[in-house]
């Protein structure tokens, strides 16, 4: 099996002396894992750096075994970052949240495709509103929707934050979710809850139903908005 593709770096780790295990997220084949020789010497552990955009050269003889990656970078999307911490842990709970939840060699272009047009607009100025409707958005594409649409009649929008019952479980919702519109003023709180309200739904519908653990940079990234 051979192919060509993009891709986001979701992971690596070391596999013997020289080379790396990568996982990636493509266009056109969804997450992959695959060998990468080589990948710890200076020139392309630069630039395998977990976010970052490459380009993958995919080759394995055998379907039932782990092939090997020849690998490009495309946009250095981590190192834009290193000195933004907020903007830091955003990349590393996205590619560890992408990691855990996609399904292998299973393709998902709307995914792809959103998570394309959030890192070109990472260094916009409200970049974590983007954030949270991507995570959003990637609930419903996995398969759960918690119909927000539902409490758009409700007396109480003029307030920032209301209480909901979805499936039964009690969560404090921010208004902007259920209208679906980019705020124009919003504070670390509102974005808190939005985050926790995510957070929630997703332990919720997807790691504990699983026996899975929320990422670590996950929360990490919300306690940066206290």
């Amino acid at each position: 099996m051979n192919w060509q593709d993009e891709s986001f770096l979701l992971a690596k780790r070391k596999f013997r002396e020289n080379a790396n295990i990568v996982d990636v997220f493509t266009n056109k084949y969804g997450k992959m894992s695959g060998i990468v020789y080589g990948g710890n010497s200076r020139k392309i552990r630069n630039y395998l750096q977990v976010s970052n955009k490459v380009y993958i050269i995919y080759n394995s003889k055998n379907n039932n075994k782990l092939g090997y990656f020849k690998t490009e970078l495309i946009d250095p999307v981590a190192p834009k970052y290193f000195n933004d911490k907020r903007r830091t842990s955003a990349l590393l709970s996205i590619t560890s949240i992408l990691k855990i939840l996609l399904p292998e060699s299973q393709p998902n272009k709307k995914i792809y495709n959103s998570l394309d047009k959030l890192i070109s607009n990472f260094s916009n100025k409200d970049w974590f509103l983007l954030y949270i409707f991507w995570e959003l958005n990637l609930i419903k594409e996995l398969g759960y929707d918690p119909n927000l649409k539902n409490f758009e009649n409700q007396n109480n929008l003029a307030n920032d934050i209301i209480d909901c019952e979805v499936d039964s479980i009690k969560y404090q919702i921010p208004v902007f979710l259920i209208n679906d519109k980019i705020p124009d003023e919003i504070d670390d709180k509102l974005i808190r809850k939005a985050l926790i309200f995510n957070r929630s739904i997703m332990v919720n519908k997807f790691f504990q139903p699983n026996n899975i653990i929320l990422p670590k940079s996950r929360i990490i990234l919300e306690n940066y908005f206290n």
